[in-house]
């Protein structure tokens, strides 16, 4: 049975820098956006915003949603990867509560798109998405509570 990931993710901007999130896997320190896994009773957004928090101390809700991606992991893992925006007026200071999340960093986008330990290549897409891709707002993904009768 296909069984999709299903993974949120934000680019935080903040002054023309972007936040990334380094944690070292299989001995190598890599970078990603503030994501993770969509867990049971909770929104996409909820989701974007709890992981924001755990990775990095910040608290701020997704302000737009920017692109839904479909990618095939190397070891054939799917995933439905949804990819938020927040602008943000400056960079905050950052405290990572995940425990796998060894540091945060702000950078400039072509330091993002130009890595080579970008944990996968959907980091730096989003990047250009932010850049290029339209915005949409939040209603686009909205949850909704069916009535059981």
């Amino acid at each position: 049975m296909f069984k999709p990931h299903v993974t949120v993710a934000c680019v935080v901007q903040a002054q023309g820098k972007f936040l990334v999130v380094e944690e070292t896997i299989n001995g190598k320190a890599l970078w990603n956006q503030p994501a993770g896994h969509l867990e049971a009773d909770e929104t996409l957004v909820e989701a974007a915003s709890r992981e924001l928090y755990e990775e990095t101390g910040i608290r701020a809700l997704p302000q737009t949603f920017i692109r839904l991606h479909q990618w095939i992991a190397p070891d054939n893992t799917p995933f439905l990867r949804f990819l938020f925006a927040i602008d943000l007026p400056e960079p905050l200071p950052t405290t990572p509560h995940d425990s796998d999340i060894d540091r945060c960093l702000w950078l400039d986008a072509q330091q993002i798109i130009n890595a080579g330990n970008l944990r996968s290549p959907l980091v730096a897409e989003s990047i250009r998405c932010y850049q290029h891709a339209e915005r949409y707002p939040l209603s686009i993904v909205g949850a909704f509570n069916w009535p059981l009768s």
